[in-house]
Order: structure tokens, then sequence, then C-alpha cells
């Protein structure tokens, strides 16, 4: 079972950029998006075989999650249940039967650190919502979770300490999570490698390979006995974060 998560930073301009020929590559059993920027209605953009479930931004050309899947979810939720949250489209949980998968996108702090403070009550409720989740069956997590988490994760740690994604605080809310019973699948398997997932347009980022690893896929402990491969497919463009990928024998 493969799953696939991707950032496309607006389907609308994704999808003029070969997303279709990217989805049908990758060939995944679930392809979980951040970041749509779409409102229902906006594009009607199906595959064979797949059903897909959206959770849309009150406000317009902002944020946004979808999960297109080839498998019948048992339910479906949007959001966490914390109306604070859940105005922004920034969850989607499928209940399989045997695992929960949630795709998210979390909040980013923002220049400034302006939202630092909101992202760290985020993190704390989203943590939460993991945590009753996993006390009922497995769950995968995946997502742009908008944080580098060790100096691996980033070319220019020292330079970027203080910056959104690389703060201490942000850093500590994944390390708290992770000891909370999931695994980082990638570098687990890929502990000392150095492979990026989002690239800033400026400064030809991307050119230079001066980018972030902040699009994850974690799975309960329990679970990850069962991960064969995670990936970081920095071949495939049309977006400033590229897809990561999980494989499962499940």
């Amino acid at each position: 079972m493969r799953l696939v998560s991707w950032n496309v930073n607006g389907l609308r301009a994704c999808a003029g950029k070969g997303f279709e020929e990217a989805f049908r590559m990758l060939d995944a059993d679930f392809f979980c998006l951040q970041e749509t920027k779409m409102q229902q209605g906006q594009l009607d953009l199906q595959f064979d075989g797949y059903k897909s479930y959206w959770n849309y931004a009150q406000k317009k050309g902002y944020s946004g999650t979808a999960i297109y899947t080839r498998q019948e979810p048992l339910h479906v939720t949007m959001g966490i249940g914390i109306d604070e949250h859940d105005t922004e489209g920034r969850v989607i949980t499928l209940e399989m039967d045997k695992f929960f998968l949630v795709n998210v996108y979390v909040p980013n702090s923002q220049d400034g650190l302006r939202r630092l403070d909101y992202r760290m009550q985020w993190e704390e409720d989203f943590r939460k919502y993991l945590l009753q989740l996993d006390a009922q069956k497995p769950v995968i997590v995946c997502g742009d979770l908008n944080v580098a988490h060790e100096e691996i994760d980033l070319k220019n740690p020292k330079t970027n300490r203080r910056n959104a994604g690389f703060t201490d605080e942000e850093r500590e809310k994944f390390s708290i999570l992770l000891a909370a019973g999931f695994t980082d699948t990638f570098r687990k398997l890929h502990p000392e490698q150095i492979t990026y997932s989002w690239w800033s347009y400026r400064f030809k980022a991307r050119e230079k390979n001066a980018g972030w690893r902040i699009d994850y896929f974690l799975v309960s402990n329990r679970l990850f006995t069962e991960v064969e491969e995670a990936d970081i497919h920095t071949d495939i463009m049309g977006s400033d974060h590229c897809p990561v990928s999980i494989k499962l024998k499940i």
C-alpha cells in the first residue's frame, strides 16, 4: 500500500504544471494534498478508481486539504473538533479498518513569528486529537508540518534559528509529539540522509538545493514495523514542495 503527500501550493496552478502526470506516476492508494487554495466547485479534478474528500478554508484562496483514495473509508472527519482551528480547512481524517489516516496542513508561524502563540496552542490541541485516535487504532499522519525538526533537516540552520519553522518552540513541540508515540518514518529509515521537501521561490533555492524538510509521514510506533519505504520525490516539480511517500505492508 502506497501513500503520497504533497503540498501543491495551489492545486489549480499545480494542475497546469504536471499534477495529473505526477499523480498517475506515483500510483498511490491514498494521495493527500495540502494548501489546495480552493473553494468548492472551482476545479473538478477526478481520477478513475478514486474517491476524493475536500476540506476548504472559509477564507478564499487559502489553506485547504484533500485526499484521493482508492479504498472506501469507514468514516471521514473534517477538522479536529475545535472551532478555533477548524475554519482553515487544515485537517481531514479517514478512518480505515486497521488505521486512521490524518492529512494535515499545520499553521505557519509567519514572518516575525506573529502567529507563534497560536501555533503553540494548535500543537497542543492537535497532539491531543492524535492521541485520542491512537488510543483506538494506529495512526498515520502526513502533510506539511511546517517545521524542520533537526539541523540536518534544513540547509542553513544557524541563520534560521529564530525563523518560522525552525524556532526552538516548534522543534520542541515536534519532539514532544514523537515522544508521545510516533515515528518520523523518513528519518528513522534514513538517519543521515540530507534530502529536502521545500525550497523558497527566492534566490534560486531549489536550483542550489537550499531547502527544508518540512513534509512528513509519521506513524504510531507500533505501526512502524509495517513501513517498507519512505521517500522524498525531489524530481517532481509543480510546487515549491515536492511529494513525499511511504510504502506499507498492510
